[in-house]
């Protein structure tokens, strides 16, 4: 598994991390993933022009993830405005790898060596405690970061099972998935306004383009991640993912400046140490 593929899931998990920090450094979160969600869904738009069709088979898992997606950055942005970067991405990735490897075995009765499993469990439950550790969470905070962890392990294996039916077109059933990101700016309107989305453009422009940028690497990142769920095992291949943890934890202690303490980095290092038991 962490042969080339797996170093691409690494990859995958540096751009998720950065991608998130960008999203949670800036002031309002739901105009930052809209216009995220608008970079996404134009680039997806242009890709489904130049590919073939995923298979009929795909459809209904592109349809169904697509929509999943829209729920995922709505609980995401809720949990950032309750919880620092630390705190709220450890819990939601935290939470995600076993809720995928149990619906993997449910649903495609994909099974994973012992190794494997002590990997996941090891990931898991580094991360969880990187989120806990020395930290009063609210039930609220927790609840809102719980519940982006399971809308996570929904989509993840709902594009397990959809990338594999869709006949070799990763690439193509990725693009049309990211086109239900036209959702958001539509959301983002009817609730708040078009001029809400636009007030930043003189003041701030950067919060804009900065935005947009975070929205092509979230493509780049969950794009190799559905590529690599074509082979791999749903939940090795999302324990993998979510060692951007780590990548997190440093990219809030060195550009958001949040404290990092000896018991989480030592948890860092248990996550790292599950990583390298699904190389085996």
């Amino acid at each position: 598994m962490l042969s080339y593929t797996g170093g691409f899931v690494l990859l995958a998990a540096v751009l998720h991390a950065s991608w998130n920090a960008m999203l949670h450094g800036n002031d309002d979160r739901f105009r930052s993933m809209t216009w995220m969600s608008i970079a996404i869904a134009a680039v997806s738009t242009l890709v489904i022009l130049f590919t073939p069709l995923p298979a009929s088979a795909a459809w209904p898992y592109i349809v169904a993830s697509g929509l999943v997606h829209i729920v995922y950055n709505a609980t995401l942005v809720r949990s950032y405005r309750r919880n620092d970067l630390a705190q709220a991405y450890p819990v939601a990735r935290g939470s995600s790898p076993l809720l995928v490897t149990l619906g993997a075995a449910l649903f495609t009765h994909e099974a994973v060596g012992p190794l494997h499993v002590l990997g996941i469990v090891m990931i898991s439950g580094g991360i969880i405690a990187i989120a806990l550790e020395g930290r009063h969470v609210s039930r609220a905070g927790l609840l809102a970061a719980l519940t982006t962890g399971v809308t996570i392990a929904v989509y993840t294996v709902i594009d397990g099972i959809g990338v594999r039916l869709s006949d070799g077109e990763a690439l193509a059933y990725t693009a049309w998935m990211f086109l239900f990101y036209w959702l958001m700016p539509v959301l983002f309107i009817a609730t708040r306004g078009l001029t809400a989305l636009w007030s930043p453009a003189g003041a701030a422009p950067g919060a804009i383009g900065w935005s947009l940028v975070g929205g092509l690497i979230s493509i780049a990142a969950y794009g190799i991640v559905i590529w690599a769920l074509q082979s791999g095992a749903m939940g090795t291949v999302s324990a993998l993912r979510e060692t951007s943890v780590v990548f997190a934890v440093l990219i809030g202690r060195v550009f958001l400046r949040e404290t990092v303490s000896a018991k989480r980095w030592l948890a860092c290092l248990v996550v790292a140490a599950g990583a390298a038991c699904l190389g085996f």
